[in-house]
């Protein structure tokens, strides 16, 4: 959502939630460097939705075949398997938590997730430094099933909050790429090609050396080696 947006949103309403989207990665690390610095916004929360089915997925243990059926075996109870598919869930959290933002975890549930599968998310959610994770239902019971995911929001929002950006503006374009891939992607380091570093060159000698990064990635980022 644009600035414009949220700027009338606010004033209409006690609380705004805007969408920065997907992911902690590519999306609330561009909202919170880019967007939030042009705003003048400092978000007081942030929610981070998960499924018991995603988080089972990322375990790397099913095929997931497009326009097909979900493999029976993984609607089946396996805490497991959502242990094991959180170490997404985990860093999504910590980049949140890199900007001083209070995270909260909303649970989208679906009829085949296992109240078992729903606690493990809880306990990690928490563990990994969330506020908690909350239950939500809002597809299926409207308002009623996303209180308790509003009243934690509500708690989060009203926690002391030291928003801080990842990087400075005044550092090297390289040292703010470098600070990004490093921290929100879990990168050992960068390689750049002779045409990046020509246009890196370009970009500083132009003036552009003190503008935020905007990155771009793939989907792959955080759970591909």
């Amino acid at each position: 959502s644009s600035i414009l947006a949220d700027l009338i949103g606010i004033r209409t309403a006690d609380y705004l939630f805007t969408e920065s989207g997907f992911g902690a990665d590519i999306g609330a690390e561009k909202f919170f460097n880019i967007k939030c610095r042009y705003s003048g916004l400092k978000p007081d929360a942030c929610v981070i939705v998960a499924t018991i089915r995603a988080l089972k997925s990322h375990s790397g243990k099913y095929r997931i075949v497009a326009g097909k059926p979900l493999p029976p075996e993984m609607l089946e109870n396996n805490v497991a398997d959502v242990e094991a598919g959180a170490a997404n869930l985990r860093k999504q959290i910590e980049n949140v938590r890199l900007h001083g933002v209070t995270p909260v975890v909303a649970i989208n549930v679906f009829e085949t997730d296992h109240q078992d599968e729903i606690d493990a998310v809880k306990r990690i959610s928490i563990e990994a430094g969330a506020l908690g994770a909350a239950v939500s239902t809002h597809w299926a019971d409207g308002g009623k099933g996303a209180i308790e995911l509003a009243e934690m929001v509500i708690e989060a929002a009203e926690r002391p909050n030291e928003f801080k950006f990842l990087y400075d503006l005044k550092q090297p374009i390289k040292a703010k790429i470098e600070r990004i891939a490093k921290e929100i992607y879990g990168a050992d380091d960068v390689v750049y090609e002779s045409k990046a570093e020509t246009q890196i060159r370009q970009y500083e000698r132009s003036g552009f050396g003190a503008l935020p990064i905007c990155m771009a990635k793939t989907h792959l980022s955080l759970t591909a080696d």
